[in-house]
């Protein structure tokens, strides 16, 4: 248990060069964490895992919930249920570390600084992410912060939370789940045909996009950016070079192996519900 004391500031992104990168299940499992939550708990805490890569960026990868309790000028964690957790994580995955600790909300709060100190020595220079869950206006709020302690001699006057760039990159299929996510209702979650469909429309979307830039640009009406020129012409040339005909018998192999994999775990499903009520009955008799 630690009394909070200090001041805390917030400041905008600064010209920090650290960064973050987030991958989308950290912030399933937050929003998980937090529906699951104590009823008499505001927010949710947690340990973030992860890597830094080769040029600096902090990877999140991973998070699990810690159990812990404010009240008005007071924090505890589960210390023990911490580390007992770190150590199973890592015998499945070694090469992931703490690189921080996420709440969810917005902003920073007088008891982060408590818990930003406890994960100060755990790991130098932690990561704070903030997930608003509320997802207010449609958009969920994802910030990330480090904390720099102000003091004047021996003392510590404030702890100074700088927002950082982050960057939430994902694949469409975690971009549909993500989407449903910020959803305040949803009639029935869409199958894979469904899924495919939005997908598509993503994307002749986007393609429509370029056709309209690479129009502008060719006409005059808007001045060419090389860097997005690059980046076509990779994207071009990533692409197979398949007959029409030769494109239609690949989508429709992937289809037909699509399908025969619904129908086996059909037949899976099938029989394990058959299994079960036939143990159940030789029970009964």
């Amino acid at each position: 248990m630690a009394t909070t004391e200090s001041t805390v500031l917030q400041f905008s992104q600064s010209s920090n060069t650290l960064s973050a990168k987030v991958h989308p299940l950290v912030i399933f499992n937050i929003c998980d964490c937090y529906v699951r939550r104590p009823d008499q708990a505001d927010r949710v805490i947690g340990t973030l895992l992860g890597s830094i890569l080769p040029d600096g960026t902090v990877d999140i990868r991973n998070s699990y919930a810690v159990p812990h309790n404010e009240f008005s000028d007071q924090v505890a964690l589960d210390i023990d249920y911490h580390h007992n957790m770190l150590s199973s994580h890592q015998k499945v995955n070694p090469k992931e570390v703490i690189v921080g600790w996420y709440s969810t909300g917005t902003g920073v709060t007088g008891g982060s600084a408590l818990i930003h100190e406890f994960y100060s020595r755990e790991v130098a220079n932690p990561i704070h992410l903030t997930v608003d869950t509320g997802f207010n206006n449609g958009e969920g709020t994802i910030k990330a912060y480090i904390s720099i302690n102000l003091s004047l001699g021996d003392r510590q006057l404030a702890a100074q939370f700088q927002e950082i760039p982050l960057d939430l990159r994902m694949v469409e299929a975690e971009r549909l789940g993500f989407d449903i996510l910020k959803t305040t209702s949803v009639d029935k979650l869409p199958n894979d045909l469904e899924g495919m469909e939005a997908s598509m429309e993503r994307l002749l979307a986007l393609i429509d996009d370029i056709y309209k830039y690479v129009d502008n640009v060719v006409e005059g009406h808007v001045e060419a950016d090389n860097t997005i020129g690059r980046f076509l012409a990779d994207t071009v040339a990533s692409l197979p070079k398949l007959s029409p005909a030769a494109f239609d018998k690949l989508m429709n192999d992937n289809v037909q192996d699509h399908l025969l994999l619904l129908y086996l775990s059909s037949i899976t499903r099938t029989q394990l519900s058959l299994a079960e009520k036939l143990n159940t009955a030789a029970q009964v008799l």
